[in-house]
């Protein structure tokens, strides 16, 4: 028995020969070079040669070379035995490549020896079944090693339909066929079962592969295990899936191993050289062939082709014979047998009591196992897609609606922000305590229980073990539910595309249905990132609380630490939290405090992995690091995992770090899931991980990367956006799947239209942000001759039986290496730093809502453009309206109008213009160069407009009424004067009468007469309409807030005042000419320049707002956009003077807006107020109290009356 244990940790850290690709190396290195190729699914692992010891190379120099060959005896020097001691010198056999695999597998802890099968499988390698222990031969099966080894097929459904089935190895059941042969035989066993396989490729090592040699030691007595899976293709062997066991060596010298095999086999095919008939293993084969079970010799002292002796009895010869002929004998022969064969379950075969089994032999596997069964009890008979609303109640309902908060929080829209915000906070801690009341479940609480024991190799069997049963159980629901979202999405697509008169009737429907398969997906995913996302809910609700949980068996301040162990031991956990779209920056900043407690400050190469789903992204970071992510077969999960790679101790002083941090993305433009949008999920998602990672790898399927190319456009722009976050990312391109990745002239013009398309779209976003970038490499450090790199094929052949193209694994070896040289070359970032990074990255993405809703930078310009067109229209429409309106007004001030003013009058007004809006709507949506990409806001722009119309008609139509009932109001004050003092003279007199010596007392009068006053202006005002107040900053949110460039007012009063600061570098980018003269920097000059500018333009703003006459005629929202506009005007004419050396950054545009508003807003008022004095009636009544008081106060104390 092995004492010294290889670990998985140890041999998934980045070590030197990571680095290292050549398939020769020395003896010490044999091992390591083994498993980085298995690793890296390379299966010429085995193909590995040993380099000549230096002592035999110096022997060979040294021996003498005859040059001549005259006077020799050729015969003896040819067909003459060598000496014994020239044939140990010669014949030293290398070591035999299984020898190293079954060495390394005996001396590999249980989680390398998982790892090893794993990655046996995925190169279509046989594996060890029944392993003799090579000291004690005690047979073990390791049924651990394939807990993780999933295969798949097709199959035919009931309606003939094919379907692909995918099922762990020890689960599945199939017909079993086992091999094994009596003494030495010239016929290669192992060969004949590769070609009833898959012939091209070496699935059980034969004495004919390369590297084979004479003498083995560690795989007599071995079995093993491999299976064939069909395509339901014509080139199938078989029509279902079988199994073939092959035992290694004289099956005489392993009777145990035999007699297993026998009694499990479906069918038996024996080698069998001529024996005594009175020879033992005769025995063996007579009560072999009187058992019912179908036996197959095959003689290769024979040569007579496929005979049935009796049922289920065949012999084949095999002397003399090709081999295609005996393949084929032998796969009839075999398919003759199944129908009638019994099946076999992996799992069967430890139920033999003379064998030992690793899962019983290793007490923390069995623990483990126990627990994780009995957390599985838990959800038995329970309905898949309320599990999680049942079990984990943390991160459902109530952590959605607080992460809905927090992103409105970012972004309030109220005409108070800070009581919005302040209302929302109240709101958010009501959520997180309605989550603290929320109970913990016992599945919760048997889970912590686990992990929060010490003893980490139980923790790791048990978190292995639930991951294995969860798959296990939600595998067959989530296959089912996933093939029927695929129907249905195939219905609804061919429905989208036909001209049925029906169309909408039969296409909603199903669209609903849709939607409901999308929900049950999302419900029914169920992993180890759904358990440790409901521990980070209930550690961030009692964070906010301040308080433990009643039902939480220890402190919750102790959670992170079992996230940071889980992330030590090389388990992924979730970053961002694809299903509420939202980081918990909390839970995960706790964690990262707790690695660094645990680890000290590392330093940290931060990698970000990008790609769309099923682009094979997975399958390359397994391939590169050993990485398995949270995600499985059928899985629906989206957001971003990390999960650390160590990096050994010898790696540490040449590449400056200590970890590798792989950031993840999952479900990258997935099904269409129900609760929001996928394309700014995806967008948010991507620029969250580009701008954590040192580096990004975007990874893409096949050679056109359009849908990145989309992704990565925003990206781009949202960086040039958010100024605040010190970004300085880097990526490299991966083209998957390339099919001719020889054809250098061809990767080279590919390169060169990369690089195009990436300026061209950075060059339209930086136009766009008026920013300082005109290569894509400006905002992400990026070099098209190292930086894109091209992968082969993954498969070499058609899966299912096809092996992983060694040129793959290569392709993967080289982006390894290019990673690891980019990480020597980065200062990496510590630990405390990235902690920082995530926080103010995701605080920066929380605040940006514009560009994550757009598919690339083309849209958005082609946005901004409609934007501007929009502001036009709306803009023409106001200003016609207000021409209408002052025209109107002036006939009400001359009673040249005394009716009710309609809104079907003012409307058939406004027809005209509003027609040519229409037209010049129609036009731009028709005939602009971007027409294509404008159609999809052509219906949402025609009702924008629409409302804006309906909205200027009904508030012109108020605003006159107003004016008109003002005036009539006006009109009836005034005549009312006489009896209003009539009224007063008559309330003075009981007043006298009443308060006799107290007529004197001011309080008393003062007290009587506010009584009266107030009867008096409701009587007068109760149905007369007030000029109300207005606020120039709010009408100037409503009116721009169309416009992206103000979407952000609320938040400019806190910043600088533009009218007040010295320089304006900040708001200016210097053009092109000026750029390449940096020598000249930038000039006092145009801070001159610009002064004046601004001056001017707050000057004529002034004067405008004069001109409105607002005293006399009112205010206007329009006047807002009018004035906009105009200072909109003066910039672009001020840009277009040949003096002008630089462009307005787009936030000058808006501070200088929101500047002169905020300044003049004092002006609006005043002239406001002068109105309200002379038109409102309250105010008009009001001018008058005091006059009334007076007399009020003489009629009380006797006096006469003086004239008002």
């Amino acid at each position: 028995m092995c004492n010294f244990k290889l670990r998985a940790s140890d041999v998934l850290q980045i070590t030197p020969h990571s680095l290292e690709s050549h398939g020769c190396c020395t003896e010490e290195e044999l091992v390591h070079i083994f498993l980085q190729k298995l690793l890296m699914m390379n299966y010429r692992a085995r193909n590995i040669t040993v380099k000549e010891t230096i002592e035999h190379h110096n022997e060979k120099q040294q021996k003498p070379k005859l040059s001549s060959a005259d006077n020799v005896d050729v015969f003896n020097e040819i067909f003459k035995s060598p000496s014994l001691s020239d044939e140990r010198k010669c014949n030293a056999d290398p070591i035999h490549p299984m020898d190293v695999q079954m060495a390394v597998f005996h001396c590999a802890d249980g989680f390398l020896k998982q790892l090893m099968v794993t990655k046996l499988s995925q190169c279509r390698y046989a594996l060890p079944l029944l392993v003799p222990d090579p000291f004690t031969r005690q047979i073990e099966f390791p049924l651990w090693t394939f807990r993780e080894t999933n295969q798949s097929w097709k199959i035919k459904n009931n309606n003939n339909e094919t379907m692909s089935q995918s099922q762990p190895v020890w689960k599945a059941e199939s017909p079993m066929v086992f091999f094994f042969r009596f003494s030495s035989v010239s016929s290669s066993k192992s060969q004949l079962i590769n070609n009833l396989i898959n012939e091209k490729h070496h699935t059980f090592f034969h004495r004919h592969c390369p590297g084979s040699s004479r003498t083995r030691v560690l795989m007599d007595g071995v079995v093993e295990i491999a299976w064939f899976c069909p395509s339901r293709t014509d080139d199938d062997k078989f029509t279902d899936r079988v199994a073939f066991c092959n035992l290694h060596g004289d099956a005489g010298e392993h009777e145990k191993q035999l007699d297993i095999m026998t009694s499990m086999a479906s069918v038996i095919v024996v080698v069998l050289p001529t024996l005594d008939r009175n020879d033992k293993r005769m025995a063996k084969i007579r009560s072999l062939y009187r058992d019912p079970k179908p036996l197959i010799c095959l003689l290769p002292e024979n040569d007579s082709a496929l005979t049935e002796q009796r049922n289920g009895k065949y012999k084949i010869g095999l002397k003399d014979r090709d081999q295609a002929d005996v393949s084929e004998d032998l796969r009839k022969a075999i398919t003759d047998c199944l129908p009638y064969a019994f099946t076999f379950r992996l799992e069967d075969v430890s139920k033999h009591s003379d064998i030992t089994v690793d899962e019983e032999d290793d007490n923390d596997c069995k623990t483990g196992k126990d627990a994780a069964q009995h957390m599985i009890g838990l959800l038995e008979k329970k309905d898949l897609t309320k599990i999680k609303e049942s079990f984990l109640p943390h991160q459902g309902t109530l952590w959605h609606q607080w992460c809905k908060m927090n992103k409105e929080l970012n972004r309030p829209q109220g005409d108070d922000p800070e009581m919005e915000i302040s209302n929302k906070k109240v709101e958010m801690r009501k959520i997180r305590e309605e989550q603290h009341k929320a109970p913990i479940s016992e599945f919760i609480n048997l889970f912590m229980k686990q992990i929060n024991s010490h003893a980490t190799n139980k923790s790791m069997f048990f978190l292995k073990w639930l991951r294995i049963l969860l798959d296990e159980y939600t595998s067959a629901d989530l296959s089912d539910l996933l093939h029927e979202y695929n129907r249905t999405w195939t219905e609804v697509s061919k429905l989208s595309k036909s001209s049925s008169s029906n169309k909408s009737v039969e296409l909603l429907p199903k669209q609903t249905e849709l939607l409901d398969l999308s929900k049950k997906l999302q419900d029914a995913t169920f992993g180890l990132e759904h358990i440790m996302r409901e521990i980070g809910q209930i550690y961030e609700s009692c964070s906010s609380v301040k308080e433990n949980k009643k039902d939480l068996q220890f402190d919750f301040s102790s959670l992170p630490s079992l996230a940071a162990e889980m992330m030590i031991s090389g388990f992924p956990l979730e970053l961002m939290d694809g299903d509420a779209a939202h980081v918990p920056l909390v839970w995960i900043s706790a964690v990262i405090n707790e690695l660094i407690h645990k680890l000290g400050d590392q330093r940290v190469f931060v990698l970000s992995v990008l790609g769309l789903q099923s682009s094979g992204k997975s399958t390359m970071l397994n391939a590169m690091f050993g990485l398995q992510f949270a995600v499985s077969a059928g899985r629906c999960t989206r957001g971003a995992f990390m999960q650390l790679v160590k990096v050994s101790d010898e790696m540490k002083t040449q590449m400056n770090i200590d970890y590798i941090l792989v950031i993840d993305t999952e479900g990258l433009r997935f099904l269409e899931l129900a609760g929001g949008s996928t394309r700014h999920h995806d967008n948010e998602l991507a620029t969250f991980v580009v701008g954590l990672g040192n580096l990004t790898l975007v990874n893409i399927f096949g050679e056109n990367p359009s849908e990145m190319q989309d992704i990565l456009q925003i990206v781009v722009q949202a960086f040039m956006r958010m100024k605040e976050v010190r970004l300085t990312p880097s990526c490299v391109f991966v083209h998957q799947n390339v099919s001719d990745i020889t054809a250098g002239e061809k990767n080279m013009e590919g390169r060169r239209r990369l690089q195009e398309k990436l300026d061209k779209m950075t060059r339209l976003a930086a136009e766009d942000e008026v920013c300082d970038a005109e290569r894509f490499s400006d905002v992400i450090a990026f070099d098209v001759q190292k930086d894109v790199m091209y992968f082969a094929q993954l498969w070499e052949g058609s899966p299912p039986m096809a092996p992983p193209n060694p040129s793959y694994c290569e392709n993967v070896h080289n982006l390894k290496k290019t990673i690891l040289s980019h990480a020597s070359n980065s200062n990496g970032m510590m630990l405390t730093d990235i902690k920082s990074h995530i926080i103010n990255l995701w605080e920066a993405l929380l605040k940006e809502r514009f560009v994550f809703s757009f598919k690339n930078a083309l849209e958005i310009a082609a946005y901004r453009k409609l934007e501007t067109e929009y502001s036009k229209w709306t803009w023409s429409l106001r200003k016609a309206m207000l021409e209408i309106e002052n025209k109107l007004q002036n006939q009400i001030e001359n009673g040249a109008i005394n009716d009710e003013v309609k809104e079907t009058h003012l409307q058939d007004k406004l027809n005209v213009k509003s027609a040519e809006v229409k037209k010049s709507m129609t036009e731009f949506f028709e005939k602009d160069t971007n027409a294509s990409i404008l159609i999809q806001w052509k219906k949402s722009f025609e009702i924008k407009v629409s409302h804006i119309q309906e909205n200027i008609v009904r508030e012109t139509q108020r605003k006159l009424n107003e004016v008109l009932q003002q005036r009539v109001l006006k009109k009836k004050i005034d005549a009312q004067r006489t009896q209003n003092e009539n009224a007063l003279i008559e309330k003075a007199k009981n007043l006298a009468l009443t308060l006799k010596d107290k007529a004197n007392d001011d309080k008393i009068l003062k007290r009587e007469f506010d009584s009266f006053w107030n009867c008096c202006v409701s009587e007068i005002t109760k149905d007369a309409p007030q000029v109300q107040d207005i606020d120039i900053l709010k009408d100037m949110k409503e009116v721009l807030s169309d416009n992206e460039n103000f979407s952000d007012l609320k938040t400019k009063s806190k910043k600088c005042n533009i009218l007040k600061v010295s320089s304006y570098s900040e708001y200016i980018q210097l053009n092109k000419v000026k750029k390449l003269l940096k020598l000249f920097g930038y000039s006092k000059e145009y801070d001159a320049q610009i002064n004046k500018l601004i001056t001017d333009i707050v000057e004529q703003v002034y004067k405008m707002i004069m001109s409105y006459n607002i005293a006399k005629m009112g205010y206007n929202k329009t006047y807002i956009q009018e004035l906009t506009g105009f200072i909109r005007a003066k910039l672009v004419e001020h840009e277009e003077k040949e003096t002008t050396k630089y462009t307005f950054k787009k936030h000058f545009f808006s501070d200088l807006v929101f500047a002169i508003f905020n300044k003049e807003q004092m002006t609006f008022v005043k002239q406001h107020n002068i109105f309200r004095e002379g038109n409102d009636p309250v105010h008009y009544f009001a001018r008058k109290r005091e006059e009334y008081y007076r007399i009020f106060q003489k009629y009380c104390r006797g006096q006469p009356q003086l004239p008002l």
